[in-house]
């Protein structure tokens, strides 16, 4: 007996699955691809924008009282000028009971603490900390904070500027902080030249340490791109050793006084 064939759209209907099948596993494959992009959010831009939205949340109100529509608009009363308030002036705290032995030998307490946080970044001799009876000179690798060419902190810089913070915390002592660079030329949309670079970097160090609770006021930040270099930059060693971030910490309180 002659054997029947199945009809041929039954045989598409059987295949109908794999289509679903396909469809299932290309957006399981979109689902992770997305899940890993989430979980490799940078950081730096997470800290900057978690502040950035609390400034804004916090902020006083400032909206304007709406005009009724055909009236006039209403004018805010002026006061008088003896009504005006100046807003304070925040200063950094001050230690008047330490004379200049004293702020020398706090000092040297801060050098001591700096160099047990970096310890072993000193010994490797990747990290340097100078002192004197004036200054606490604090010389870190921009690799230790920055990609190549960019300003923005990645994820290992705050462990650093933790440590940092934690020794400044509940002191008084001014801090300024310098951007350095090798010779090789930049020209971006966003940094036309070294120059650029190196300070947009010594201000972000800056905002970092406020983010850690150091007063701004105590805080100054300054770039001299290539033109402080250490070493040669005919060399791929000198010119790691120019790419470089320098906290400087005095023994005075006064920032403006302070800055060499």
């Amino acid at each position: 007996m002659r054997r029947r064939r199945p009809p041929q759209d039954d045989l598409h209907n059987k295949e109908r699955w794999l289509i679903s099948y396909a469809d299932f596993i290309t957006l399981l494959f979109a689902f992770f691809v997305v899940m890993y992009s989430v979980s490799s959010v940078n950081e730096g831009k997470y800290k900057v924008l978690s502040e950035t939205f609390t400034g804004v949340f916090n902020a006083p109100q400032r909206s304007l009282q709406p005009v009724t529509v055909g009236g006039q608009p209403v004018r805010a009363p002026q006061q008088q000028h003896e009504d005006v308030i100046p807003p304070p002036v925040t200063e950094a705290p001050r230690n008047p009971e330490l004379d200049a032995e004293g702020r020398t030998e706090a000092l040297r307490t801060m050098a001591n603490q700096l160099a047990m946080e970096f310890d072993e970044l000193i010994n490797q001799g990747v990290v340097s900390l100078e002192t004197s009876s004036e200054w606490i000179e604090l010389n870190l690798p921009n690799s230790m904070l920055f990609g190549s060419g960019d300003a923005e902190p990645h994820y290992d810089s705050f462990e650093v500027i933790e440590k940092i913070a934690s020794v400044l915390r509940n002191r008084d002592n001014a801090v300024k902080v310098e951007g350095f660079t090798d010779n090789q030329p930049i020209r971006t949309s966003r940094f036309p030249s070294n120059w650029e670079l190196s300070t947009a970097r010594a201000a972000a160090v800056a905002r970092m340490l406020m983010m850690e609770g150091i007063e701004p006021e105590r805080l100054a930040a300054v770039g001299y791109g290539q033109y402080q270099p250490v070493a040669r930059n005919d060399t791929e060693e000198g010119r790691r050793r120019n790419r470089r971030v320098v906290l400087l910490i005095s023994r005075d309180a006064s920032i403006r006084g302070a800055v060499r």
